[in-house]
């Protein structure tokens, strides 16, 4: 069995590198760690500051002392399209092919632009078809991203999807009840990634370009303060320490709070009024973002679900020379990087 890459998870604010080894009792941790990126490295999914990435990558290779240099890592934004698509019964020789005629119908870039990837969910659905997940990246932002991890001397084996990464991480650490369905949101610095899942297949996945940069933003926009303090008081900055009135910072971090439940709420109205099967049990939120309080709160009031925040070591077995209380500070923004690192050079997209 070949062994597992590392799942190298290339956000917005920080790279997080995740090391695991499959064992007979499950899954065993050997090395988690992330190394922060500048305000603008990457925006929107796009890589601004290669050099920027290239550094962070080596200095947390370099930190935690890593050998392996195979890495699986994963994009997101609207340089990917994911669409759900039928296809008339025939056998699997024939189905690459009709695949990439059908992705012609249903990506709006050029097909030139695009790499193209495709996981069958149905091999015969209630009318008698093929339900296929396709997938759809740009090539450039594919390259760009390639580049760096290659420019780190590192060597990239995988090109995933964060929303099903993070599926995959989740599919480790929780079971759902057959025909239980599921709604995975990841909150990112900048990008969200929604994905509704029931027996293990994806059943509507959406990327936002809103996350985590709301808060901050919108902190610094009505206090007045730099970018630093403004992330300060985002993550628990004290009146003593900065001058700020509890009060004051509360009140805007509830308020977009709401504003991102509200996203979040549109995509999943959305699924409800298009699904025929629309049965929705409880609502996972996994990224930094998850551990601000009032964004599952107002999730909660708005859903009308519970909310539970993603555990990414929940049933994973951390090495015994691993920090305790620092994996479980950084347990739901791990969820990206552990679902890369399920992943073993070489195999089937989707395979755990």
């Amino acid at each position: 069995m070949a062994k597992n890459c590392i799942g190298l998870d290339i956000g917005s604010s920080s790279i997080k590198a995740v090391q695991i080894k499959r064992t007979k009792k499950g899954h065993h941790l050997e090395a988690f760690g992330m190394e922060r990126l500048a305000p603008q490295t990457i925006v929107d999914g796009t890589i601004m500051d290669q050099t920027a990435v290239v550094d962070a990558i080596r200095s947390l290779w370099k930190r935690l002392k890593l050998r392996r240099k195979e890495v699986s890592i994963a994009i997101a934004g609207h340089s990917v399209i994911i669409k759900k698509i039928s296809v008339p019964n025939m056998d699997k020789n024939a189905l690459q092919d009709q695949i990439y005629l059908e992705a012609d119908h249903h990506i709006p870039f050029a097909r030139e632009e695009v790499e193209v990837d495709f996981a069958v969910t149905d091999w015969q659905n209630s009318t008698g078809q093929i339900d296929v997940l396709l997938v759809a990246a740009k090539k450039e932002v594919v390259t760009d991203y390639a580049q760096v991890v290659r420019d780190a001397e590192l060597v990239p084996q995988i090109v995933d999807v964060a929303a099903f990464a993070t599926q995959n991480a989740f599919e480790v650490n929780y079971s759902l009840s057959p025909g239980e369905t599921a709604v995975i949101v990841n909150v990112g610095a900048a990008i969200s990634n929604i994905n509704i899942v029931r027996d293990s297949i994806s059943l509507f996945t959406r990327d936002v370009t809103i996350g985590g940069n709301a808060f901050t933003e919108e902190i610094q926009k009505q206090l007045s303060v730099t970018q630093e303090e403004a992330e300060a008081y985002k993550v628990g900055g004290s009146a003593e320490d900065h001058g700020v009135v509890p009060q004051e910072v509360e009140r805007i971090i509830e308020g977009v709070a709401d504003v991102l439940a509200g996203e979040f709420q549109r995509s999943l109205d959305f699924f409800l009024a298009t699904s025929a099967d629309s049965n929705v049990s409880r609502i996972f939120l996994a990224g930094g973002t998850a551990k601000i309080g009032a964004l599952a709160r107002a999730i909660e009031r708005r859903s009308r679900l519970t909310v539970d925040i993603a555990d990414a070591w929940k049933r994973v077995v951390p090495d015994a020379k691993l920090d305790a209380a620092y994996l479980h500070s950084y347990a739901p923004e791990a969820m990206v990087g552990l679902g890369l690192a399920l992943r073993a050079p070489n195999d089937k997209w989707g395979g755990k």
